[in-house]
């Protein structure tokens, strides 16, 4: 809980009280903990589209969860369930990215199945951080129709892939919907990384599919879906505490 902002009563059935505005002090805070994997997020993006060569790609890539995972834990200094789990979301993604950037199928599947175990972590997450057990809006009912489509559209060119590529999907879908489930910036980046991962199977598996904005595209989205989702538990966290 972010000092300076009174608890008020928990309502019985939810994870406390309701959101409250943030003090200056943790917009500050939040602002100065962020602003390193904001800096390095933009450098990326400069070295993915100037051409640059792939250690500097690969190098400042493998650099971007680690930042966020310390923005996080100077953001929220107090440990607490929701910290952990989303600190253990960012850990899985940074070895995904580190397993994606081997070429072949082996390093591809080991890639999916680690972003599978951080999207599992964000599911876990998501249900905590749900209060009082409330449905989920009528709208997130399109993940269920992403899913079905795009699968429709990838198999053809998945082959032995097919199984892995689905079940990675409906744990995306799971976790955007959930997400979608509790508003607000975490709403947004479940959406953007739905966008991300649509977009890189697109280019891994569409055969004809061309697209000369594809890695910005991929990456852009990546990157502001994971740094909003964590903005978004993080303020979610400092404005209704634990129990």
């Amino acid at each position: 809980m972010t000092p300076g902002i009174p608890v008020a009563a928990a309502r019985p059935g939810t994870d406390g009280p309701p959101p409250r505005p943030l003090a200056r002090a943790g917009r500050r805070r939040l602002i100065v903990a962020f602003a390193p994997y904001a800096a390095l997020s933009l450098v990326h993006l400069v070295v993915l589209v100037g051409g640059g060569d792939g250690t500097a790609v690969t190098a400042t890539k493998l650099l971007l969860m680690p930042a966020l995972v310390v923005a996080v834990l100077l953001a929220r200094p107090r440990g607490s369930a929701a910290a952990r789990l989303l600190v253990a979301a960012l850990v899985l993604s940074w070895g995904g990215d580190a397993l994606l950037t081997g070429s072949g199928d082996g390093w591809f599947v080991a890639g999916l199945l680690s972003f599978l175990a951080a999207h599992v972590a964000y599911v876990v997450l998501f249900v905590r951080l749900s209060a009082g057990g409330r449905r989920l809006p009528w709208w997130t009912l399109a993940y269920a129709a992403w899913f079905a489509g795009f699968l429709a559209l990838l198999a053809p060119g998945l082959d032995g892939l097919l199984v892995p590529v689905a079940v990675y999907g409906a744990v995306l879908g799971m976790m955007a919907a959930l997400a979608g489930g509790l508003g607000g910036l975490v709403a947004l980046g479940g959406a953007l990384f739905v966008v991300s991962d649509s977009v890189l199977a697109l280019g891994r598996f569409l055969p004809g599919y061309e697209f000369a904005a594809h890695d910005l595209v991929v990456m852009s989205t990546y990157l502001a879906a994971q740094g909003l989702i964590a903005l978004g538990v993080l303020t979610r966290r400092a404005t209704r505490p634990d129990r």
